[in-house]
């Protein structure tokens, strides 16, 4: 392995620092779970965040319900 190529992340929990617009990796891993539902959400469709409560959400849905928003 030279230094271009990427490690295999093993398909383990990731935790992470939630950022404006960014997140920090504290702790590898291939996914974060969704605060709400518990599902996993891949790092790489990762799109959706609190950063005062440092938590991930599945969907603009599951952000919503979090933050006490009704849909319609």
């Amino acid at each position: 392995m030279n230094r271009y190529e990427r490690r295999p992340v093993a398909a383990t929990e990731a935790e992470l620092e939630y950022g404006d617009g960014e997140f920090r990796v504290i702790r590898p891993g291939s996914f974060v779970r969704c605060a709400v539902t518990g599902v996993p959400i891949p790092l790489d469709d990762l799109r959706y965040w609190n950063v005062a409560l440092q938590e991930a959400y599945a969907s603009p849905q599951a952000k919503m319900t979090r933050l006490g928003i009704a849909l319609p």
